[in-house]
């Protein structure tokens, strides 16, 4: 299983995600096998009943998805994903390429303000959806695919651009709630679509997966919230 730093000097936004996330991979026990590193994420699922507005309205360097065109496809963006596979965390939940690029970023300033803490904190905290924005960025593809640490403000992110939705497309990022709840507040983990497999499942490339590596995956439909949809180009 992933591990996740906590410190117990600090009692912010952050600090109470990885704590509500460790406590329920352990209570989730050994038969948890999708559910380990994956059920952390990057910020306090309470943070956005605490702040939805902030949740819903952080507008990612200012560009909302239907406003701004990539010349990035899907393809594209799925290669650089799984050319990571393989990448993995050091022993204390950190040391990946992904943590530090978003520490370093000016995002992490926007979204400590938001959610506490600071940036430091990036660089032990669950990473799933700091990988998928880190391929965005990489790809040029940043204003389509966004940029959080924290799943439920990167899902909300996509609502409010009205581009969430319920079919899998390669190169859409699914959003998934272990639970199956269909609630953007109940996401747990994030990643890329390769293919809908058409039998109740799909394929995906991951980060922060398993015992946190990048990782392709074969997910059951029933753990899927939904799907943001980059505007990639044809």
């Amino acid at each position: 299983m992933a591990k996740h730093r906590i410190t117990a000097a600090t009692k912010t936004g952050i600090a109470r995600a990885l704590l509500g996330a460790s406590v329920l991979a352990s209570a989730l026990g050994a038969n948890a096998v999708t559910a380990s590193a994956d059920t952390a994420t990057g910020v306090a699922a309470a943070t956005a009943a605490r702040h939805p507005a902030a949740a819903i309205a952080a507008h990612q360097d200012g560009a909302k998805t239907n406003e701004t065109k990539v010349n990035v496809t899907a393809d594209q963006v799925l290669s650089l994903a799984k050319s990571q596979v393989g990448t993995s965390e050091n022993s204390s939940g950190g040391g990946t390429k992904y943590q530090q690029w978003y520490a370093d970023s000016r995002r992490a300033a926007e979204t400590v303000a938001r959610d506490g803490g600071s940036r430091a904190d990036y660089l032990n905290a669950a990473w799933c959806s700091m990988f998928v924005s880190w391929v965005g960025e990489q790809t040029g593809a940043r204003p389509q695919v966004g940029w959080d640490a924290y799943t439920v403000a990167h899902a909300k992110w996509f609502a409010a651009n009205h581009r969430f939705g319920n079919e899998a497309k390669p190169g859409a990022v699914v959003f998934f709630s272990w639970s199956g709840s269909k609630s953007l507040n109940d996401i747990n983990h994030v990643g890329f679509v390769v293919k809908d497999n058409h039998n109740g499942t799909i394929s995906t490339v991951e980060g922060n997966t398993g015992d946190g590596t990048v990782a392709e995956r074969v997910r059951p439909t029933s753990q899927v919230v939904g799907y943001g949809y980059p505007q990639y180009a044809a």
